[in-house]
């Protein structure tokens, strides 16, 4: 039922960085994961990382060691720093849950890799 806001997407050439946030409508220290997914042109929505309430990570094989996961409870804030991007990385990012079935999808944030 929390309303998530992603924000910071843009445009960006290939090896650049971006700052994506989550801004969520309520406390997400109850939330016990938080993840960032992301859906390419054509293809399926997949997960990117994932964050617990105790600060442990997860990454999808194509971006680990290059995005970085971090949630900040007080602020009811979820980051995801990309560094390194590259043109396959040019997706629709979005935040929610993580959980097996998500029921609810905001608008995400565009990122584009190119030159």
């Amino acid at each position: 039922q929390v309303q998530l806001v992603e924000s910071g997407g843009g445009l960006v050439q290939p090896g650049g960085s971006l700052r994506l946030s989550c801004a969520a409508s309520r406390s997400i220290f109850s939330i016990n994961a938080m993840g960032w997914y992301r859906q390419a042109p054509g293809k399926q929505r997949e997960l990117v990382a994932a964050i617990t309430s105790d600060g442990s990570t997860n990454y999808a094989d194509s971006v680990k060691g290059r995005f970085t996961i971090s949630r900040d409870n007080a602020e009811n804030t979820v980051y995801l720093q990309m560094n390194s991007l590259k043109p396959e990385d040019t997706a629709i990012y979005y935040c929610n849950v993580y959980a097996p079935t998500v029921h609810s999808w905001g608008q995400g944030t565009q990122v584009t890799v190119s030159s």
